[in-house]
């Protein structure tokens, strides 16, 4: 199975919009694809397992969740990952990062 950032941005906004500490997910029929990409996430520190099916956002993670919650900012950061034929996880994270204080930078007119 391929890993698929698109995957792994609804699971992390999913975890965020739980109204508790951790994030139950409920694996239904045919979520094999959900479940592997919670595990690549555990892989890369963005959750930790709380319980059986709980999970827990790390800093880490809601790091990441701010570095792309931006739907542009997400576009540009999956256009750049394409263009140099893929990323890991991090890198995408730190390109979107790029992505924000260059937004920012232009907003704010100042240089970051």
């Amino acid at each position: 199975m391929k890993r698929d950032p698109d995957i792994v941005r609804k699971l992390l906004f999913e975890a965020e919009a739980s109204d508790d500490w951790q994030f139950v997910y409920d694996f239904e029929e045919g979520a094999e694809g959900d479940y592997y990409h919670l595990q690549l996430m555990k892989d890369d520190g963005l959750i930790v397992d709380v319980s059986d099916y709980g999970f827990r956002l790390t800093s880490l993670g809601h790091d990441y969740i701010e570095a792309i919650r931006s739907d542009t900012v997400w576009k540009k950061t999956k256009s750049g990952a394409s263009k140099v034929g893929g990323m890991t996880l991090g890198m995408m994270k730190d390109l979107a990062l790029a992505y924000v204080k260059q937004e920012a930078a232009e907003k704010l007119g100042i240089k970051l």
